[in-house]
C-alpha cells in the first residue's frame, strides 16, 4: 500500500506500538509529529468519512485538553466544520496514531483492525 501517512506523539506508547506492527509488516509510511502538525482539515475531513460521520471518533477523549475544553457536554451540539477547525489547530484533541491511506482512515491502534484494512 502506498502514501500511507501516520500521525504519531513520541511519548505515546500506543503510537510506538502502530509505528513497530507498520515496520514488522514491511509497510511504508511516512510519519508525521501530531503535536506539531496536526492533520489539515482535508485530512480530518476525509477521516471523517471513515469513521461514519462520528465526530467523537476523532477525539482523543481521554487528554488533558479534550477535558481542560470541557468536550464531553460540547460536542454533541458542535457542527462538523466548527469540531473539525478545534482538531486541525490542536494536535493534542486528535485521537492517535491517525492513519490515512488510499481508501483507508484509522484512529486508534487496534492490530487486528489495522491487519484487515493494510495487510
Amino acid at each position: 500500500m502506498k502514501n500511507l501517512v501516520v500521525y504519531t506523539y513520541a511519548k505515546c506508547s500506543t503510537c510506538r506500538k502502530a509505528t513497530k506492527w507498520l515496520t514488522q509488516q514491511g509497510l511504508d509510511f511516512s510519519e508525521k509529529p501530531i503535536r506539531e502538525t496536526p492533520p489539515t482539515r482535508a485530512e480530518l475531513k476525509q477521516m471523517l468519512g471513515h469513521q461514519n460521520g462520528e465526530l467523537k471518533k476523532l477525539f482523543n477523549t481521554s487528554g488533558g485538553d479534550y477535558r481542560e475544553l470541557k468536550l464531553g457536554p460540547k460536542l454533541p451540539a458542535m457542527s462538523p466544520d466548527d469540531a473539525l477547525a478545534l482538531l486541525s489547530e490542536n494536535g493534542n484533541l486528535v485521537k492517535r496514531p491517525f492513519l490515512l491511506a488510499p481508501g483507508v482512515g484509522l484512529v486508534g491502534f487496534k492490530e487486528d483492525v489495522w491487519q484487515a484494512a493494510l495487510v
